[in-house]
């Protein structure tokens, strides 16, 4: 079938999914207060593939159908510049609040199926060839795919990967005429209520893990003994005036547990290949990944800028410190860019002819992203001061009363007092909302913490020029 309308796609989500929020089962993600207003987001992103063919949409190459872009395997620099415009349009639509509209998963899997040959060594020829097979089923039926890669965590001082067999963390317990039974838990399958599967995967090699636990497959989210228990909601009715991000942008996240779920074998990517598991994320997932993520980075951050922007100028503030955050935040967009910008002119081929983005400015600014996104939430409270907590709702300003009085007393420069509050409402949605703080979390650790990747930074960084200018003056004969 060609790319999904978004009417297909809310259909596609009426099933009996063990979906939890707040202690109630949740009957259909559509119609349920605290979800309707992500689903028919996500339904309008849908839509938008088709509204904007000629950058989200391509023919599949065998059967001419429509396919999104984003599920293309990168072949060269034009197939990732190409992919780019699609993403960007993509994200461009939740101003990068949502991170895990399903493009994401859509480039993961393409790129997991451009390096097939990584998933076939050591044996797991059969793995491979299912996962290629699903690649092509998750293209041409255009669904909406999640992951949780992530192991509980339950003990830190046992470490964050299993040691020997942990029946808390997911698990292999059987195998069976069709496929294998599994049993344990994972975080965190963001975008749960809105997915049509889900996806396991490698997260961390796992040096001392029972086999057991070297897993990967994908199956649908109404599998018999899989359930989905969602954090507090964040959603609020919807009301564009009154909360603009917050009634549509709450993608969810949820704890996922495994209650003796039966895998087809089909449908299994890695079973107990322990060195599979632990080298098959290595080389190419994050220079593929990463395009993504940070292209949605980047435009979250130039909205941000032009928010912050925006509050300044409709109050008239242009003092000096107000100013200087405003270049703050305009030199995270920039540097951000510049660094998407980068890696992908320095693209090339990682093996088995797929192409992928140079990893070294994308290392370098998955490192510096946990620090500026809260930075920058804290310059728009910084900014808006007061005024992000003065701002009437939609009811107050029709209230005929009220209506002449707001006009008087809450104005801006320049700016009708309703033009003023739509302002800050929009500024504090962002940064002072509970979206707002679930967003800060998020952008804090979904991609791990500032210190590992500061971390990280410094041990894969190709050392050999700073090496040099130093050496210079280290093995030089001194008098």
């Amino acid at each position: 079938m060609p790319a999904r309308t978004g009417r297909q796609f809310l259909e596609g989500l009426r099933d009996w999914r063990a979906l939890w929020v707040g202690g109630e089962r949740v009957g259909s993600p559509v119609d349920h207060p605290l979800l309707a207003g992500a689903a028919r987001t996500l339904a309008e992103i849908f839509d938008l593939q088709h509204a904007a063919a000629e950058d989200c949409l391509m023919a599949d190459p065998e059967t001419g159908e429509t396919i999104s872009v984003s599920h293309i395997i990168p072949r060269s620099r034009a197939d990732l510049e190409r992919r780019h415009r699609c993403l960007e349009r993509i994200c461009e639509y939740s101003v990068g609040l949502m991170g895990r509209t399903p493009d994401y998963m859509n480039v993961t899997f393409a790129g997991f199926a451009g390096r097939a040959d990584e998933w076939a060594e050591n044996g797991n020829e059969r793995g491979a060839d299912n996962l290629l097979r699903y690649q092509t089923r998750l293209a041409r039926e255009d669904l909406s795919l999640t992951h949780t890669i992530v192991h509980t965590t339950t003990n830190v001082a046992k470490g964050r990967t299993p040691e020997g067999l942990d029946p808390v963390q997911l698990h292999k317990v059987a195998d069976t005429e069709y496929g294998i039974i599994v049993r344990g838990s994972r975080i965190l399958a963001t975008l749960a209520p809105f997915a049509d599967e889900l996806a396991v995967y490698p997260g961390a090699p796992m040096a001392d893990a029972d086999p057991a636990h070297a897993l990967s497959f994908c199956v649908p989210m109404q599998t018999p003994g899989l359930k989905f228990i969602c954090r507090d909601s964040v959603s609020t009715p919807r009301s564009l005036f009154d909360h603009p991000l917050s009634s549509r942008f709450d993608e969810q996240d949820a704890f996922v547990i495994f209650d003796d779920v039966e895998v087809p074998r089909e449908r299994l990517f890695i079973d107990g290949n322990l060195p599979v598991y632990n080298t098959v994320m290595k080389t190419t997932w994050w220079p593929n990944i990463m395009q993504q993520t940070m292209i949605r980075a980047q435009t979250k951050l130039e909205f941000a800028w032009g928010l912050a922007s925006r509050m300044a100028a409709a109050i008239g503030n242009n003092l000096a410190p107000t100013q200087q955050m405003l270049g703050e935040i305009s030199m995270f967009a920039e540097l951000a860019r510049a660094a998407v910008y980068a890696a992908e002119q320095g693209a090339h081929e990682y093996g088995n002819g797929m192409w992928a983005c140079d990893i070294r400015p994308l290392v370098a600014l998955r490192a510096a992203l946990p620090g500026w996104f809260p930075r920058v939430n804290e310059i728009i409270r910084l900014i808006g001061s007061h005024n992000l907590l003065t701002t009437p709702s939609r009811a107050a300003l029709n209230d005929p009363e009220l209506r002449p009085l707001i006009e008087t007393y809450l104005g801006g420069r320049d700016t009708s007092a309703e033009q003023r509050d739509r302002i800050f409402r929009l500024g504090w949605d962002f940064a002072g909302s509970a979206l707002g703080s679930r967003n800060e979390q998020y952008e804090r650790f979904y991609l791990s913490s500032a210190a590992r990747n500061l971390g990280y930074a410094h041990t894969v960084m190709d050392r050999a020029r700073a090496d040099r200018l130093v050496d210079r003056f280290l093995t030089e004969e001194i008098d």
